[in-house]
Formats: C-alpha cells, sequence, structure tokens
C-alpha cells in the first residue's frame, strides 16, 4: 500500500514533525529539509519566523555531510518553501545533465 500525504506544494509531498519539515518525495534523487529555528506569535497562532533550508540527496549511501546540496536560510515558511522548490528543480535538473 503507498503513502499518500495529506498536504503536498507544488504536487509534491510535504510532511511535518515538530519544527522539521521534509518536501519532495524520498523516492525521488533529491528532498528539501527545513527546519524551523524559531518562531513568533501572530494573534493566536504561532508561526515560523527564522528557517534552515537544505536541499538533501535522498542517496543513504553517501555520508550526511556529503548529501548537503545547497543550504541557506531564510525568514518565514512560504519563503523557504519557494526557494526550496527552486533549488530541487535546479539540483534534479543538474543531475539529469550528468
Amino acid at each position: 500500500m503507498s503513502f499518500t500525504p495529506k498536504l503536498t506544494y507544488k504536487n509534491r509531498p510535504l510532511v511535518r514533525c515538530k519544527n522539521e519539515v521534509y518536501y519532495g518525495s524520498m523516492s525521488d534523487p533529491f528532498v528539501v529539509f527545513i527546519q524551523i529555528l524559531t518562531t513568533k506569535q501572530e494573534g493566536n497562532a504561532e508561526i515560523a519566523d527564522k528557517v534552515q533550508v537544505m536541499v538533501l540527496s535522498t542517496d543513504t549511501a553517501k555520508p550526511l555531510p556529503e548529501r548537503i546540496v545547497k543550504s541557506g536560510t531564510r525568514h518565514g515558511l512560504y519563503s523557504a518553501l519557494d526557494i526550496g522548490n527552486i533549488w530541487l528543480e535546479r539540483a534534479e535538473a543538474d543531475a539529469k545533465k550528468k
């Protein structure tokens, strides 16, 4: 039985566990890992403020430092998802060229 994600962003699965968000499928060559570093209160809601964004290779044979393709920090979850999607598409395009 295959996993069907409840949340998607631009037709890719989006999975959150506490302060970590994975964007993409582990069956693809790359995924975006987002770690929420700080949050702030907006009314009754707690929203992500500062986040770390990383494009990771899903090749588990490599050690973690070698799996990081690109990383950076952003303010806000939407900004992180937006840049993560761009980086993910570029990493996939570069991998196809090789």
